[in-house]
């Protein structure tokens, strides 16, 4: 079962080694893994998404609230939270197919960041499920490269 964590901690030295740790020793397998400052200096949010079962869930967010330098710890429930992820990826695009490709882009609300002679970049934010469907539509046309951010969520 796929869990979303947000771990907001204090920006000291080995904070993400004891949460990442924390979620390694527990048996969970981390999907994806965010960290960045928040508003606040002093303060980051890391943002997991991980594999495993409920209970090995509950004792392993019992455990991180122990952790020194962990501020508040979050389990999102299927509703909880906005959750968002970001992806950058490369299509092949020659005359031919540049038009399809671009208004595929268009379907999704997604951008075109680079064009170059024989390629296209594409960024897109939305969930899971809308990557995972412009992926599959630009798949015929050839995927050169991408890069994904992992979800990001926040509470409602």
């Amino acid at each position: 079962m796929r869990h979303t964590i947000s771990v907001l901690v204090e920006n000291k030295f080995g904070v993400l080694a004891r949460v990442s740790g924390m979620f390694s020793g527990r048996g969970f397998n981390i999907d994806s893994l965010n960290v960045a400052p928040t508003h606040d200096a002093s303060l980051s949010r890391i943002t997991a998404v991980l594999n495993g079962d409920e209970g090995q869930l509950e004792l392993c967010v019992r455990q991180l609230r122990k952790l020194i330098n962990v501020v508040e710890v979050t389990d999102f429930k299927e509703g909880q939270a906005v959750a968002r992820e970001l992806v950058l990826v490369k299509v092949r695009a020659d005359t031919k197919t540049r038009s399809e490709i671009v208004q595929i882009a268009d379907i999704f609300r997604a951008k075109i960041v680079n064009l170059a002679a024989d390629n296209l970049i594409i960024e897109l934010t939305g969930t899971d499920d809308k990557i995972a469907a412009l992926l599959g539509l630009l798949e015929p046309f050839g995927i050169i490269e991408l890069a994904r951010t992992g979800r990001l969520a926040l509470k409602r």
